[in-house]
């Protein structure tokens, strides 16, 4: 073989040698069926086909490869962004090592989350067990002042009572009767992690609210919603609230969570809302969510305790950004400082700087309901045109909304919105009704790779790049930042397609 000790050669040139080519033609040969390969490129033909694409969108029964995560997975990632706190998800092991290996893998930083390890015993004769032990050893090994305790589908079937489990783990000594156990139902066969966000914080809240009388103060609590940019965003938030001399919250802020300086020691639970300033956040004025989608039952909540509420669709771009400080502006009575309006001309002069090479440029966007609404608001500003619009957990309402949206610009003519599809279903929309780019996450590189449609990754998760959450998309730097990034794309486009000598080259230039 050609590996050695001498020479160690990394997989990609390794697999590329000879003995593993004939070894891997043998393994098609014997065990992939061994369908003709002009066979098989006749069907793939066909599956890019009109005829395939009416079939592809009549299933019902079906989801293939869908843009969105369980609720669980939005509940732990909402738990961790309070203080010593410790996310304890009731159901089996397997389903909470997904839930830390995706935020792992996105946020390259640990994730921490533990279960109550359930098994075939509990799915029939239920989980209390599991839950009090679980609780008792969790709270020993790693000593959290709040134990956050969302479910899985198993512990949803069989109907396991969590308020019942929780006052039986504490009337049973496994934890001590003061320590904060806030829960949240979070039934990963229905919804998406946009909901299991929502549950999860507003359990939270109304566990620390319900014990106390309300006295109305003037701040402002700010919600950001599921976030896979949230370490930059929510940073950049605090910078601009901070301009403007609010007095705020951001409850459930993941930004030290997920960016843990490298020190020589590891923190289990650096930064996040204190519990202190989360009982607190119940005088609050107001509670602006940055993600409507995200909340919906959160801010009725907060309504519902006297507090006026607001929702906004991912504040991208000049439009969005405008609506997140004149919201505050309304909330709080503070006016926006002069530095943030330079900060916007500055956006404003580098799109027109820029306008040229996005003018009528197709984009195709995909992802949570809120990113698709700011993402195709701010490609609209930038005169560029998007074509197909999918949300998997985007609901008739937001379909509605989003395409009113659509109806506000030139540019958003003829550009269709699929409420509930998946990625599969987008394959077909794209071979039949291309676009020259794709905006989501990094399970679109198998459509960049089967359509040849580039893939600009700006939104959760992003498995395949590095850091790219460490910079903000919100506000006006993040617009920016933004703007750099599709331009990016679109020029290596240009070069890719035009650097052969003396051949493509005829727009191969330095400057632009």
């Amino acid at each position: 073989m050609p590996q050695s000790v001498e020479k160690v050669l990394d997989h990609q040139p390794l697999f590329r040698q000879p003995e593993y080519t004939e070894m891997f033609k043998a393994k098609k040969e014997q065990f992939e069926c061994g369908h003709p390969d002009e066979k098989v490129q006749e069907i793939a033909d066909w599956t890019k086909s009109w005829d395939y694409r009416e079939k592809n969108l009549a299933r019902e029964a079906l989801v293939v490869n869908p843009a969105k995560a369980c609720q669980p997975l939005g509940a732990v990632f909402a738990a961790a962004g309070f203080a010593d706190t410790l996310s304890f998800v009731h159901g089996s092991q397997g389903c909470v090592a997904y839930y830390r290996s995706h935020l792992s893998r996105h946020f390259k930083e640990p994730s921490s989350a533990v279960s109550s390890s359930m098994t075939e015993d509990a799915a029939v004769f239920g989980g209390l067990t599991n839950m009090v032990d679980g609780l008792g050893t969790a709270h020993k090994l790693y000593k959290p002042k709040m134990i956050a305790v969302s479910t899985t589908c198993m512990a949803e079937v069989i109907g396991d009572d969590l308020h019942a489990f929780t006052s039986a783990a504490k009337e049973k000594g496994s934890i001590p009767e003061d320590l904060d156990v806030p829960f949240a139902h979070t039934p990963a066969f229905v919804g998406s992690h946009t909901t299991g966000y929502d549950n999860m914080m507003k359990g939270i809240l109304q566990y620390f609210w319900k014990k106390q009388e309300r006295t109305a103060g003037e701040s402002l609590n700010i919600i950001p919603g599921f976030d896979g940019f949230a370490v930059a965003n929510n940073r950049e938030i605090k910078r601009m609230l901070d301009m403007m001399g609010v007095e705020y919250t951001l409850l459930s802020d993941v930004s030290d969570v997920y960016d843990m300086p490298a020190d020589g020691t590891f923190n289990m639970y650096a930064g996040g809302t204190s519990i202190e300033d989360t009982k607190a956040a119940m005088n609050a004025k107001a509670t602006l969510s940055m993600q409507q989608a995200c909340t919906a039952k959160t801010l009725e909540y907060a309504e519902s305790v006297g507090q006026q509420v607001k929702a906004l669709n991912y504040p991208l771009g000049v439009q969005g950004t405008d609506a997140f400080l004149m919201a505050v502006k309304e909330l709080t009575g503070k006016d926006i400082p002069e530095e943030l309006l330079v900060e916007r001309g500055r956006l404003v002069d580098a799109i027109a700087d820029s306008m040229s090479h996005l003018h009528g440029k197709k984009f195709a966007i995909y992802g949570d309901p809120d990113f698709c609404l700011g993402m195709a608001q701010f490609v609209m500003e930038l005169g560029a045109e998007p074509t197909h619009v999918l949300a998997t957990n985007g609901t008739k309402s937001w379909g509605k909304q989003m395409e009113a949206l659509l109806a506000s610009s030139p540019y958003g003519e003829g550009c269709q919105v699929w409420a509930g599809k998946d990625l599969w279903h987008l394959r077909s929309l794209l071979a039949t009704e291309p676009a020259d780019f794709l905006i989501g996450n990094s399970y679109g590189k198998y459509l960049e790779r089967d359509l040849k449609i580039p893939l600009i990754r700006l939104t959760f998760p992003i498995f395949d790049r590095h850091h790219h959450h460490r910079f903000p998309t919100w506000g006006y730097q993040g617009g920016l930042r933004v703007l750099v990034t599709l331009l990016d794309k679109v020029f290596d486009t240009i070069d890719a397609a035009t650097n052969e000598t003396g051949v493509t080259d005829y727009s191969f230039d330095l400057t632009r």
